[in-house]
């Protein structure tokens, strides 16, 4: 039987019916720049044949690049079978735009005998459904917005209510950064692409939720901006703050970013923001961080510098909108979240969490 092409909302449809393996054949350079949620690499070309059959393409011929791309490809066609066959289930294949690499693919694996279907208008089509979607995106659940301090654990907040199965969007995950001058040491934050993507899923899969729980953000994260329709939702959500004690605080930083693996990453990162911080005071912040006192530094930190612009933000939201929750420690913040939630919805009133 002849592999079938599908568009994108065919292909989600049938991946979450069918559990659809999706398999990217662009070059790894590719992959990395931009690729569907959850799909694998299994390249046609690496990204130098690929740069090798695109020169002759230009400078030669359509035919001659063709010829060349067949030739590269014949020679590694029993891997890059094997690699299909080592795949359980139901395949799909994209490439760029739906091109000859996803076609030559979805080709020779189904003369194999394997049920596969084509992605028709490649990566490109999947990247314009994203940006319809969000542009499009009419979101209905209440939002609540966890605010706070450096350091009081937020994430980790967030990521204890998911796993509780609550409806939960942890922005920081979806850029792969931190969110301070600090979030990208030890991580390679990503691009707008792959954030967006990643989004676009979570999105979907809450749009019925009664509510939404995120972190306040700032518009930019590393790398990436957000929508502006998710700032206005953020902006008019129930504003949660949470407030640990300062000890606690620097406990949690401590744990989480491990400044003693990579102290010179700190130190280039700390040069951008001591012209910011009242000279003797950055200076004994610098020595701290040279000489492995950390947990005098972060503290400092928090004082001197997180802090007071914390304080400033923090004014912008009318009281009627503000929940302070005071608690101990991170597991305590996660109990109090859950016992607010129904107090502040009218339809989760009476259940318990």
């Amino acid at each position: 039987m002849m592999y079938q092409d599908i568009d994108v909302d065919e292909l989600f449809s049938r991946k979450e019916k069918e559990s659809v393996i999706i398999i990217d054949v662009r070059s790894p350079s590719e992959f990395k720049e931009g690729s569907i949620p959850g799909s694998i690499n299994i390249p046609v070309f690496d990204d130098q044949e690929r740069a090798e059959v695109g020169t002759i393409y230009k400078q030669d011929s359509p035919e001659s690049a063709r010829e060349r791309g067949i030739e590269i490809f014949s020679k590694k066609l029993p891997a890059f079978l094997k690699a299909f066959q080592s795949i359980d289930g139901q395949k799909a294949v994209y490439c760029w735009r739906g091109g000859m690499r996803s076609k030559t693919a979805a080709t020779v694996v189904d003369l194999m005998g394997m049920t596969i279907h084509r992605l028709k208008g490649g990566y490109r089509a999947y990247r314009k459904w994203v940006v319809h979607t969000l542009d499009e995106l009419d979101l209905t659940p209440t939002f609540f917005v966890l605010n706070g301090n450096t350091g009081t654990g937020k994430t980790k907040i967030l990521t204890q209510l998911k796993k509780e199965g609550f409806p939960v969007i942890d922005l920081e995950s979806m850029a792969n950064h931190r969110g301070s001058i600090f979030g990208h040491i030890g991580k390679e934050p990503y691009n707008q692409k792959t954030f967006d993507s990643l989004l676009v899923h979570e999105l979907l899969k809450y749009q019925d939720s009664l509510f939404i729980i995120i972190e306040g953000e700032s518009k930019r994260i590393g790398k990436v901006v957000l929508p502006s329709f998710l700032i206005e939702k953020k902006e008019q959500g129930m504003q949660l703050f949470i407030e640990l004690p300062v000890e606690e605080r620097v406990k949690n930083i401590l744990d989480d970013y491990q400044p003693w693996n990579r102290e010179e990453a700190y130190l280039q990162a700390y040069e951008r923001i001591k012209r910011r911080i009242h000279t003797p005071v950055a200076k004994e912040i610098e020595a701290n961080l040279k000489s492995g006192k950390f947990e005098q530094a972060i503290e400092q930190l928090l004082t001197y510098y997180y802090d007071p612009r914390y304080q400033h933000a923090s004014r912008q939201y009318d009281e009627g909108r503000k929940i302070v929750i005071k608690a101990q420690d991170v597991d305590d913040a996660v109990h109090q979240v859950k016992q607010v939630l129904p107090t502040y919805h009218p339809n989760l009133q009476g259940k318990r969490f």
